[in-house]
């Protein structure tokens, strides 16, 4: 029975690496007016002028490079109005984190998280993510990780690319 169990788990292994091996470090942008975060009733981060929303996903894969990858194209991609980048417009950002991007919705009617990270390894992605936005001199506001947020926006547009990094 213990053999059977482990040749369970390591198929089970096998599986979600093969799945992680198709995904990559993910985000949501969302060309903003305004957008804020709240928690416990507290707004936590706010951008009040034009910039980025920017919902961030994390898997089993990633890791701190990835994470600064997605950050350069973040910071760089060209989706503000005039064709500007929160680079060139000195546009803000307010990073969340969201592991429900990586949400599994291919079988059955309720989403499985298995390809998202665990927090323990989620959390410092998402935080290099943010640390290298500011060394590259963006103005970046964040939610509160592993928290229950209200996130408001005033959507400029609309305009909502997902964004990929290949590893």
């Amino acid at each position: 029975m213990a053999r059977a169990r482990w040749s369970c788990l390591a198929g089970r292994r096998a599986i979600l690496a093969r799945a992680c091996d198709d995904h990559r470090v993910r985000a949501i942008a969302t060309r903003v007016s305004s957008a804020d975060v709240t928690v416990d009733g507290e707004v936590v981060g706010r951008i009040d002028r034009p910039g980025l929303l920017v919902l961030v996903g994390a898997t089993h894969t990633d890791t701190a490079e990835t994470a600064r990858a997605l950050a350069g194209k973040l910071f760089e991609l060209r989706i503000l109005h005039g064709d500007e980048s929160c680079a060139t417009a000195a546009a803000p950002l307010l990073v969340v984190s969201q592991f429900t991007l990586y949400a599994r919705t291919d079988k059955g009617r309720r989403p499985s998280w298995n390809l998202a990270a665990p927090g323990d390894m989620a959390e410092p992605l998402v935080l290099e993510l943010v640390g290298e936005l500011r060394r590259l001199g963006a103005s970046v506001q964040t939610g509160v990780f592993g928290a229950t947020m209200q996130v408001s926006s005033v959507n400029d547009g609309p305009f909502t690319v997902i964004v990929d990094v290949d590893r």
